[in-house]
């Protein structure tokens, strides 16, 4: 059985890494701090000092890390970076949500070793990734996809082949760009609501019956009303995420979702940054 790397133990990647583990994968972990490593050294896997060891170590090296910049020191660092250990016939999988461009030149960097990459952001939040019930968006050849799919379904429930590298990253980007203009618009309608003499949830019952009714709406105006905003996908990262987009949306005209951006910072300007996506709610309480 191939050996798996994972780089990158935050909220989403250590149940990743768990998920991995529990499907017997021989499994090698790493973090920037130590301390999130411990519970899957515990568990059974073995840690690494640098991502560059764990290229030199895994078959496959997988990362989920927050942005950009962060995909580039694990991956590309001369010194510590994976890819300085990884040799040829290596397969690289970043699961982390990107920009296209990074991940059009990161696939280059990778094919110019002879190393295989496959773009997999993923669609869901927390309980998704404990119960491996993501949804993955895959960039890269064919070959590669079918080469890791079994390892993929180890962590998720459903993938689609979107393209070559960068297209993973743009429908994961207009993934994330639709979910928070829902969001948004749950937080003016609830508390439109609120302000009328209508029952709040009763009407949300109401609604929930008709065609306008998208499958989170029950997670996202539960939240919303019991005013429980403990962090699974935090504002901060929505708002990287719109930032991206904005970026892939260019000189277009983009209205609704630069609107909605400028909502994201107004709440990261009033110290919601850390809370969940859904505390856009408390700019109308």
């Amino acid at each position: 059985m191939p050996t798996i790397a994972f780089l990158g133990l935050g909220a989403m990647g250590s149940r990743i890494a768990k998920n991995l583990l529990d499907a017997d994968h021989d499994l090698i972990v790493w973090n920037r701090s130590d301390e999130k490593t411990k519970p899957l050294v515990e568990a059974g896997a073995r840690r690494v000092e640098t991502p560059r060891e764990a290229g030199e170590t895994a078959d496959i090296v997988m990362a989920m890390v927050a942005d950009d910049e962060a995909s580039r020191a694990v991956w590309l660092d001369p010194e510590t970076g994976a890819l300085a250990g990884m040799g040829a016939g290596k397969t690289a999988i970043e699961i982390s949500t990107l920009q296209p461009g990074w991940v059009e030149e990161l696939g280059k960097a990778m094919k110019a070793q002879g190393v295989d990459l496959l773009e997999a952001p993923v669609s869901g939040t927390l309980p998704q990734a404990e119960n491996a019930d993501l949804v993955f968006f895959l960039g890269g050849d064919r070959s590669v996809v079918e080469k890791a799919e079994p390892f993929l379904k180890s962590i998720g429930k459903a993938s689609t082949h979107v393209g070559q590298w960068g297209d993973g990253a743009r429908v994961k980007l207009a993934t994330n760009a639709m979910l928070g203009i829902h969001v948004a618009a749950w937080a003016e309608i609830l508390s439109m609501l609120d302000r009328s003499p209508t029952d709040t949830q009763t009407a949300v019952e109401a609604i929930s019956k008709t065609s306008v009714w998208a499958p989170n709406f029950g997670y996202l105006t539960k939240t919303m009303i019991d005013r429980n905003f403990e962090p699974k996908f935090p504002i901060d990262l929505i708002e990287k995420d719109f930032r991206y987009a904005m970026g892939v949306a260019g000189e277009a005209e983009a209205p609704l979702m630069r609107q909605v951006h400028e909502t994201i910072a107004r709440a990261i300007s009033k110290g919601y940054g850390k809370d969940n996506m859904t505390a856009l709610r408390k700019l109308y309480e």
